[in-house]
């Protein structure tokens, strides 16, 4: 049976009806879910099963029957290798249905049915006993309930309930440890995404608001591929700290906790910022290690594994302060049964004080801009952009409306003399009767709203909370077009105009969590790809991803293949372009001054690309790869469909035929 279920347009910002199946919602989580990535990881995969052999053959090696609880299951992969390794029996619980009935087709199609039981259940849901899920409890503990924050998917309370309920006393455990690290350091680069700092403009300075700068920041960790962040990007003021680990093998808490450690400042500056990442011990020696650590802490950096499904984290102090050379401090650390947060203090503080409250944010910046956008309105170089280009078109009558989430163009429009700005206003910078806020969306607005005045400039960076793609920000063209009754005859749109670049890539890594998975580590999980969910809707689009984390290389020269006039009103056709793959916004705010959202420099000659951190990019991922080697010629279609602001497109890549 199908439903009609409500969706927000991005793009055009109205709320369609759109006709999806009954199991949609399953189709979303597993397309989007990067199970692939996990397959793919034949680093995490091997040592998991050394750890498994091992944990199995210590049981055997008591004399006692090999009983495994395999929690979070997913594929079935890690109860296969448990069979495979000797066990007994193995109870493989997953919560998710549609993974629950891909496990079951996997454990079938390798002839391991007899002994393993999927269970389609959360784990503290599981019963034991004669007429319980499983028969009897557990000897062995295996799990992977892991995200980039170690504890973010709930693992503490799953081992908490597992170990009272589910497993026997003294049970082994794959992994038997993980370890969490941490590194104090001060960064320009990481703290820009956390407050919003001090700009020149026109000779003056704009300076935040006090409640802003005082203001805790988001709680939620920041996750990233830190490898990507150049060592040059930070300084360490202190070493590489093992903040606490957590054996699994025993009873396990979920309840508050905190944890010190002390150190000596290796050198001076501003603490802002805690790097932090975790490894596993699969065993009890600690000789099977699975660490998250990034590339650049190894010997040879190209040998660091790659994988999207653990990353590493970054967690923001409260404020920033200053730490001298050979100054002794105290980094702690708290969680509870869902994250993580860090304090600083000095070693003597340490010993007194109360562990760091958990970060709150009380300026409600930090709930509107996300940190990439934290990011982007911190950029210098962008700021003079925009700022060039409002120096161009303001004069002393204009009168400006800004449309755009967050944005500080009204307060740059008005330091640069517009008469009047609607808009947002930072009230720290004393602009109150220049900058008007007009809580009201645009196609409601009137002119009784603007004081009886017609607009001169509209503009926008633009940017809006609700984008996900780059197309999705021409919500600012159906905004003009709203607003078309209500602008001058010879209104300035600034932005005037926009193109969608793409160039075809090689990808180093990312397209491991697209690829088929077919035979991992010996076993057969070919459902996992004939799954309809892999070849769903949502798995055949451009999806959104910062590029600047996942190194790729070039295939062709940027091309733009599609632009978009917002001197003129949305047209009512499709707007379509055809020749014979990343995808970018380019806004062109005046003739002369642009501002990229992709690509923020030229491609080499050997294909390298720079990306913007701020933004994330669209990519479409060729159904099956090509080698450029051979020759190809990549061929695509566009079509812009203004009746839902969507963007349609096709690729094919057909190999060039030499007689």
């Amino acid at each position: 049976m199908k439903t009609f279920c409500g969706r927000a347009n991005p793009t055009t910002g109205a709320l369609d009806s759109v006709e999806e199946s009954e199991e949609y919602d399953y189709h979303q989580e597993i397309a989007r879910s990067c199970f692939a990535d996990m397959l793919h990881d034949h680093d995490r995969n091997k040592k998991y099963y050394r750890g498994i052999r091992a944990a199995v053959a210590r049981v055997k090696a008591r004399g006692e029957r090999v009983i495994i609880l395999d929690i979070g299951t997913g594929t079935g992969l890690l109860s296969m290798m448990a069979v495979t390794a000797g066990a007994d029996f193995c109870y493989a619980v997953e919560v998710f249905k549609p993974m629950a009935e891909a496990a079951q087709r996997i454990v079938e199609k390798n002839g391991f049915s007899e002994k393993i039981k999927i269970i389609n259940k959360h784990s503290t849901d599981v019963t034991v006993g004669p007429d319980g899920d499983m028969q009897m409890k557990a000897n062995v503990l295996i799990t992977e309930l892991f995200d980039t924050e170690l504890i973010g998917e709930g693992a503490l309370p799953s081992y908490e309930h597992a170990h009272h309920n589910l497993v026997q006393e003294a049970c082994e455990a794959v992994p038997h440890r993980a370890t969490v690290y941490a590194q104090l350091v001060e960064s320009e680069l990481l703290w820009s995404w956390a407050q919003l700092q001090p700009v020149e403009v026109e000779g003056a300075r704009l300076v935040p608001p006090p409640a802003m700068g005082l203001c805790a920041g988001a709680h939620s960790v920041c996750d990233i591929q830190l490898s990507q962040v150049s060592p040059r990007s930070f300084t360490p003021l202190g070493p590489l700290c093992t903040m606490f680990s957590v054996d699994f093998s025993k009873p396990v808490s979920s309840a508050f906790q905190s944890h010190t450690s002390q150190f000596v400042a290796r050198s001076g500056g501003r603490a802002q910022v805690v790097l932090s990442w975790w490894d596993l011990d699969m065993d009890p020696s600690g000789s099977v290690v699975c660490t998250m650590a990034p590339s650049w802490t190894y010997p040879q950096p190209k040998m660091a594994p790659w994988r999207d499904h653990w990353m590493q984290s970054v967690y923001f102090l409260p404020s920033e302060s200053r730490v001298t050379e050979g100054e002794e401090l105290g980094l702690t650390v708290c969680h509870d049964d869902y994250s993580l947060w860090y304090g600083l203090q000095s070693r003597r503080d340490s010993q007194t004080e109360a562990p760091p409250p958990r970060p709150c944010c009380t300026c409600q910046a930090h709930l509107v801009w996300t940190r990439p956008r934290f990011g982007e309105l911190n950029d210098g170089r962008r700021t003079e952009s925009y700022v060039s280009a409002l120096r161009s078109v303001l004069m002393g009558d204009s009168v400006c409306l800004g449309v755009s989430d967050g944005s500080l163009l009204p307060v740059f429009a008005r330091m640069i003399g517009a008469k009047k700005v609607l808009s947002s206003v930072l009230e720290a910078n004393s602009m109150e009767g220049g900058v008007e806020l007009l809580e009201i969306r645009p196609e409601q607005l009137t002119s009784k709203d603007l004081g009886g005045e017609q607009i001169s400039v509209l503009m926008g960076e633009p940017c809006f909370s609700s984008s996900l793609l780059p197309w999705h920000s021409l919500f600012f063209w159906y905004c003009r077009t709203a607003l078309a009754g209500l602008l001058r005859p010879n209104a300035t749109i600034l932005p005037r105009s926009a193109t969608l670049h793409m160039v075809a890539v090689e990808f180093q890594d990312l397209w491991r969590i697209r690829a088929p998975c077919g035979t991992c580590e010996g076993f057969n999980v070919s459902p996992m790809d004939e799954m309809k969910s892999l070849d769903f809707r949502e798995s055949r689009e451009a999806e959104p991803h910062p590029l600047w984390e996942y190194p790729c290389r070039a295939l062709t020269r940027s091309t733009g293949v599609m632009t978009f006039d917002f001197t003129q009103r949305v047209p009512q056709q499709p707007i379509s372009r055809c020749h014979g793959v990343a995808l970018w916004m380019e806004y062109h705010l005046t003739a002369d001054i642009t501002v990229s959202a992709g690509l923020i420099g030229p491609v080499s000659e050997q294909g390298e690309c720079e990306w913007s951190r701020h933004r994330k990019q669209g990519v479409y991922f060729l159904r099956s790869p090509w080698d450029s080697s051979d020759g190809a010629a990549v061929s695509y279609s566009f079509t812009f469909e203004p009746s839902t602001g969507d963007i349609k497109m096709d690729f094919s890549v057909e190999p060039i035929l030499v007689d």
